[in-house]
């Protein structure tokens, strides 16, 4: 486990496992269901992870993308390979939908819809809320 990987809360926000790569509940909720996507692997240039990562990601995107429209039923998905501040290879997954989702109670506005999204905006969770979304967002994965 890299230390990206470790940033975004693992093993606590871990969502689903993959041979190449790990799906974590994103702790700060720009919208509803938002995760990372990162590789396992040290490297800090996404054109250097091996060709099995590279092939493995179209698997793993199909899971996202199916999981993430039975949990939040999104209108687009945005992928974003930011990479400033966390060095290792990891997209910042971002369904995005007009209007707001909710989930217990808690309203999870799209701020930047239909533009690019505002993840300064984001609902940050408590603890034991992001382990029951966790929960429920990787129970949608199957």
């Amino acid at each position: 486990m890299n230390e990206t990987i470790r940033n975004f809360g693992a093993p606590e926000t871990v969502v689903a496992e993959f041979e190449h790569w790990v799906v974590l509940l994103r702790p700060a909720q720009p919208t509803l269901g938002s995760l990372v996507l990162a590789a396992r692997s040290e490297e800090t240039a996404f054109g250097k992870l091996p060709s099995a990562a590279h092939a493995e990601l179209a698997e793993v995107t199909a899971k996202i993308e199916a999981a993430l429209t039975s949990f939040t039923g999104y209108q687009k998905i945005n992928y974003l390979m930011l990479m400033m501040v966390d060095p290792h290879v990891h997209f910042h997954v971002i369904p995005r939908y007009e209007g707001e989702r909710s989930w217990e109670g808690q309203s999870f506005p799209d701020a930047g819809w239909p533009k690019t999204p505002d993840l300064g905006s984001a609902v940050k969770l408590e603890a034991t809320d992001l382990a029951a979304l966790r929960d429920e967002v990787a129970a949608a994965f199957g």
